[in-house]
């Protein structure tokens, strides 16, 4: 009878793995650390299956995988995870349009070409063409946030957080700031407004109840050290019931009463009126400043639907003021994110073409019938793929995600399956390990794909993949 030591002697040395064909390959295309790496990993793989093998069962089925073959594909596997990059694309099937886990929104095809075509060369990124002389980075894009939203001036940094940040910091450092104690938001992250107000060296003044606050409490609160009054969209979620918040025209109307500057952390970043495609709640940047916000701040890649940037509009006064700021500089946007976010700008000169261009927004306002064509198509694709699958497209909601829209539910259409034998849980652990990665969810039992947020040119890889699982069962 054979024991440990003698199945342990039958492991080939890396040097005898090194002299297979496979292994010649990747030495030419991989570096040799690597390959070494994944080969002495595969081979203690081994070794310690052997030592944990219980003698009294016998060990003898352990000669197959002790096999130079076996090894090599253990090798290969491990080699793959080494040379895989580990930012890369995913399929987002979990029907949340904005995933803050899965990178936010998705850039227009300008954009992504723009980006490229920047990145490829120089580019006039702080060069004035016309004067010959060194030019400023903002000057891309300020003309264009003005006219799309109204407002005088406008601003770029490289997130919201940062924008609301050097705002506050230019603003009311060393002064008092007033927010309603309904509006000290947390996003994810645990990025907080009370604590960036901190980091700002801005001072706190909170006012009102938590579901309640009138504009006489603004009134009351304002004093000789009262720097700033701060209104924050609550995009992540509502105070319904018996709840009351004050405007910003309201409070825009305050401040001007009392000289005192007003900003609106807007954060979503919504350029168009959501209304008219059925979806409610959302305010805009333009009527933001229609209503008289002094600063607002909001995000590129939420409901924009652009890289991830943090915009400022506003009063020519005051953005002149965070512009020259020393802290822009540690908080400035690079020429990649300005070149997407500048291509992002010019679809909403259209917003019919923006609608249809920009993924974040036609995901938004995608008819339930087309949904329906992308599931009813997927499911064709997979009903045939495997007895051990029961396929069925089923009605669902769809969520904006980001922080925006908390109330919203976009009726949808999913695909839901049933594998019979293999758990949900591990369904979608396949699902995940797949290259790429599939990214759907789980309800009663079953895995749900929502192709509101499956691209098109994604149908067939979803259901080539899931075959492929298939043929594995």
């Amino acid at each position: 009878m054979k024991t440990k030591e003698t199945f342990l002697r039958q492991l080939p040395s890396v040097d005898e793995l090194l002299k297979e064909d496979i292994a010649v390959k990747w030495l030419e295309n991989t570096p040799r650390a690597l390959v070494l790496d994944a080969l002495r990993m595969a081979i203690e793989e081994k070794r310690k299956g052997v030592l944990k093998a219980d003698e009294a069962n016998g060990l003898q089925p352990l000669a197959f995988s002790l096999e130079p073959e076996s090894i090599i594909n253990r090798a290969g596997e491990i080699l793959n995870t080494f040379t895989q990059l580990s930012l890369r694309p995913v399929i987002n099937a979990a029907g949340v349009i904005v995933h803050t886990n899965l990178g936010r929104s998705i850039l227009s095809e300008k954009a992504v070409k723009n980006i490229e075509a920047v990145a490829k060369g120089y580019s006039n990124l702080e060069y004035d063409i016309e004067k010959g002389e060194r030019g400023k980075r903002y000057e891309h894009i300020e003309k264009l946030l003005c006219r799309l939203t109204g407002a005088e001036a406008g601003f770029v940094v490289n997130n919201n957080a940062a924008a609301v940040l050097i705002a506050l910091n230019t603003i009311a450092q060393n002064k008092e700031v007033i927010v309603s104690r309904g509006e000290l938001v947390e996003i994810g992250g645990s990025f907080r407004i009370p604590e960036v107000m901190e980091r700002s060296n801005a001072r706190l003044r909170e006012v009102g109840a938590t579901n309640k606050t009138h504009l006489k409490d603004y009134e009351k609160a304002v004093n000789d050290n009262t720097a700033l009054l701060l209104k924050v969209h609550t995009s992540n979620y509502k105070i319904v019931g018996f709840a009351k918040e004050v405007s910003i025209s309201e409070l825009a109307g305050l401040g001007k009463k009392r000289g005192l500057p007003v900003m609106f952390d807007l954060g979503s970043g919504c350029l168009i009126d959501l209304r008219k495609y059925g979806i409610e709640g959302e305010p805009t940047v333009s009527d933001a400043v229609a209503a008289g916000a002094d600063i607002i701040t909001f995000s590129g890649d939420k409901l924009l639907g652009g890289p991830q940037a943090g915009l400022i509009v506003g009063k020519k006064k005051y953005v002149d003021m965070i512009a020259n700021n020393p802290l822009s500089r540690a908080v400035r946007i690079d020429k990649l994110t300005l070149a997407g976010l500048e291509a992002t700008l010019r679809e909403y000169l259209d917003e019919e073409k923006a609608v249809k261009n920009i993924p974040t927004l036609n995901m938004l306002c995608q008819p339930l019938s087309e949904i329906e064509k992308k599931a009813e198509y997927i499911a064709d694709g997979l009903k045939a793929a495997s007895s051990r699958f029961e396929v069925s497209v089923i009605d669902e909601t769809s969520q904006s995600g980001g922080g925006a829209l908390p109330l919203v539910s976009l009726p949808t259409k999913v695909v839901a399956i049933l594998s019979k034998g293999l758990s949900a849980t591990a369904f979608e652990e396949m699902l995940r390990k797949n290259n790429p990665p599939i990214i759907g969810r789980i309800k009663e039992g079953r895995i749900l794909l929502d192709p509101r947020t499956i691209q098109r040119d994604e149908l067939d890889i979803v259901i080539n993949s899931i075959r492929g699982i298939a043929s594995r069962l």
